[in-house]
């Protein structure tokens, strides 16, 4: 593959979901002609849903990201363990999609507690809606990857957290200091549905692919007691979180705002987003009316900013929290000015929380081995996220939180009645017990 088209197969989503090369390269096709045709919409993208290959593509897809049953109960291991169901289940969906008799099941809604209090819907599609609205998705991201700006990070193709961080802290070092700390009031549960179809027609042309979105917009949930009953609720807003293609649909609605603060506020604004968190640096002076138009624009597509926690500051004198990091612009020892970036106070009540789940009184009938091994998938998903920018310091007190837990679980778990803290090293937690030792140096960027 040459320079061009490994550039291609990249920006059209081909190294983040393994597809065949026929997928890739339809992939490859779509996107080349989306770029080069920015008001183009595509008008034949069913016939390509209907590939056997690309339903393929989704299923292991799914299989990869595994999640709960939906409402019908079917779980993906009842599909896949057996190849020969397997087929039988791949064949009897492409055939339903040729004779266009499917149609979009209830969503299951499941609450998710939140860290800071309150509860998040999460919408749990069957796994048939799921494996459609992948391979849906493998076909219109290379589309809209073609549109999106380039300050957008949230589920998009070789684009994580971590560039976004990068991107304030060029914007900071360029002396965009006063930041918008922006809060969208349940933006996935309020997106209205007949505007965001409208963003998705001036794409596609397709009617029966119209059509299956819209029927995953409108597809009523299913929420269930505690008691077990259930009752089915009419979606007239909202994409569900938890629905494969709810991120893209996210990413297409919020699009124009990206470009819109780019080039009506150019030099004077840049928007970073990550899904639906957002934050905008503006040179000094400027917030206030870059914050009224941005409210003005929200508003107009039926948006809205939470008042309470939506905030401007100077980040030379005071922080923001975003993504789990605290930015805060800081002097260093030498007399430059740079944006510090380590983890939040709320990361790391998290961390500490999780932790504690783990080592206390409830798991003490269990092996050290065991235990040990719950807590060290913590801590490496923990320091696979946070160990960035400069979070030595608090790795290092994060290190040492770790060690004491499993020191004083040990202590109870033996029965010791003193010498907590003279019992064994910090050191012994990591070579005796082999808990997961959590890196206390980042590496330097350049901004």
């Amino acid at each position: 593959m040459r320079r061009g088209e490994e550039k291609d197969a990249g920006m059209a989503g081909a190294t983040r979901i393994q597809t065949p090369d026929k997928v890739r390269h339809l992939q490859i096709t779509l996107y080349r002609k989306a770029k080069t045709a920015p008001k183009y919409r595509f008008w034949s993208l069913y016939g390509e849903l209907l590939r056997l290959d690309v339903l393929e593509a989704a299923l292991r897809a799914q299989e990869r990201n595994d999640g709960a049953a939906g409402v019908d109960g079917q779980s993906l291991a009842s599909i896949t363990a057996d190849p020969v169901k397997r087929q039988q289940w791949l064949e009897s969906l492409q055939r339903e999609l040729k004779a266009r008799t499917y149609r979009p099941s209830p969503v299951r809604r499941v609450l998710i507690d939140k860290a800071g209090g309150g509860q998040r819907p999460l919408g749990i599609p069957t796994v048939k809606d799921r494996v459609v609205q992948m391979a849906l998705y493998l076909m219109l991201m290379p589309i809209w990857e073609a549109d999106f700006q380039a300050h957008s990070y949230g589920f998009r193709p070789k684009r994580k957290a971590h560039q976004a961080i990068d991107a304030i802290s060029l914007a900071v070092h360029q002396g965009y200091v006063e930041i918008i700390d922006a809060d969208l009031s349940k933006y996935f549960d309020s997106i209205p549905h007949r505007p965001l179809m409208k963003k998705v027609a001036q794409r596609v042309s397709d009617g029966s692919v119209l059509g299956l979105v819209k029927g995953w917009l409108r597809a009523p949930v299913v929420e269930e007691d505690k008691d077990g009953s259930k009752r089915v609720l009419p979606n007239r807003c909202g994409t569900p979180q938890g629905g494969v293609i709810s991120p893209l649909l996210a990413n297409v609605y919020l699009n124009p705002l990206d470009h819109g603060v780019h080039q009506k506020c150019a030099g004077q604004a840049r928007l970073v987003r990550y899904a639906d968190d957002f934050v905008i640096a503006c040179r000094p002076g400027q917030s206030q009316q870059v914050l009224a138009r941005t409210k003005k624009w929200l508003r107009a597509h039926g948006l809205t900013l939470n008042e309470k926690k939506t905030r401007v500051v100077d980040i030379r004198q005071e922080g923001v929290n975003f993504l789990g990091f605290n930015l805060t612009g800081r002097r260093s020892r030498r007399g430059k000015n740079y944006l510090h970036v380590e983890p939040s106070q709320k990361s790391r009540r998290a961390l500490r929380e999780s932790l504690g789940e783990i080592f206390n009184h409830r798991t003490q009938w269990e092996s050290v081995a065991e235990v040990v091994k719950k807590a060290n998938q913590i801590l490496r998903g923990w320091a696979g996220y946070f160990h960035y920018g400069n979070s030595t310091e608090v790795m290092n007190q994060m290190k040492r939180h770790s060690q004491n837990r499993l020191r004083r679980w040990l202590w109870r778990k033996h029965n010791c009645r003193w010498a907590l803290w003279g019992t064994e090293a910090g050191d012994w937690m990591h070579r005796k017990y082999g808990l997961y030792e959590l890196p206390l140096t980042a590496a330097w960027r350049a901004i």
